[in-house]
């Protein structure tokens, strides 16, 4: 069955909902120049309340930074970007995090600890991901390895990209939404539904 994780949450009442629908995994975003931006203590405060997975979204941190948000916030997986990202996640794997590592279709990934579970999202969006637009999904390489998918993905085409690509996972923020960090429980829920099912 599919892996699933809803992205961007800044709500208790939305994380309910995400895991409620059957979500395997809650996003909080840590980084300062995001609309879904958290503080650590907001952060830390969601986190308590997750029953699930939760991934720590940061950007340009160094490795021993990196770790110490992951502990401030109380997270047991990290999904790093920008700066340092390669650093910091094999720190974070180290550590014993899970590791959701965002990488471009097309990227060498011998490279990559196996042990880290690849992220292809849109190599045109800011930092390897989170435009919300979708990207031809010819351009993943074929690989045994788990991978998680995003990049512009709803209910209405979740379950096609999960049979065309064969992704272990997906992840999915900005096209379930009100607004930037509002989720709309309706879309939220079917976009679960459809995942699991696919």
């Amino acid at each position: 069955m599919t892996w699933v994780k809803i992205c961007g949450l800044t709500r208790l009442e939305d994380i309910e909902v995400a895991e409620a629908a059957g979500a395997d995994a809650i996003g909080l975003v840590l980084v300062a120049d995001s609309p879904r931006a958290l503080t650590v203590d907001k952060a830390a405060d969601l986190a308590g309340a997750v029953t699930t997975q939760a991934v720590l979204l940061t950007k340009d941190l160094l490795p021993v930074d990196l770790v110490a948000a992951a502990l401030a916030v109380g997270v047991d997986a990290v999904q790093p970007y920008g700066a340092h990202a390669h650093e910091a996640a094999e720190a974070a794997g180290e550590a014993g995090l899970f590791v959701l590592r965002p990488i471009a279709p097309g990227t060498e990934m011998s490279t990559i600890p196996p042990g880290h579970v690849l992220l292809f999202d849109n190599p045109d969006g800011p930092a390897l991901g989170g435009s919300g637009r979708s990207f031809d999904h010819s351009l993943i390489p074929r690989t045994d390895r788990r991978f998680v998918l995003a990049g512009g993905l709803g209910p209405d085409n979740v379950g096609d990209a999960i049979r065309s690509t064969h992704a272990w996972g997906v992840d999915a923020s900005s096209r379930l939404e009100v607004r930037p960090g509002v989720k709309d429980h309706d879309l939220v829920t079917r976009f679960v539904q459809e995942a699991k099912k696919a």
